[in-house]
């Protein structure tokens, strides 16, 4: 599962890196590593493992992408990511007098 988990955060993070502007990394790294918190979520609700587990469970590898993907969305600049969401090369109406 260690592994599974590895490759899903290290694939696209390395594609990221080489595609996007280097300010977009932090926000798409942050919105993959919640997506990935949400993968564990399900699975561990569907893979009743008993509470008293003494080694690390699901629910520890959807906290641990939660705590990085709040970590990164706070590291990355909110200006770029809302630049990346919005339209740049649409010209806009001039304002009505």
């Amino acid at each position: 599962m260690v592994t599974l988990f590895s490759l899903l955060t290290a694939l696209p993070a390395v594609l990221a890196l080489h595609m996007l502007k280097p300010e977009l990394v932090l926000p798409v790294f942050s919105v993959l590593l919640f997506i990935e918190a949400a993968l564990a979520v399900i699975a561990a609700r569907l893979i009743h493992i008993s509470d008293n587990a003494e080694d690390i469970t699901l629910w520890d590898f959807a906290g641990g992408f939660t705590l990085i993907g709040c970590a990164a969305a706070v590291f990355g600049e909110p200006d770029q990511a809302a630049l990346f969401l919005t339209e740049q090369g649409s010209p806009r109406a001039a304002p009505q007098p």
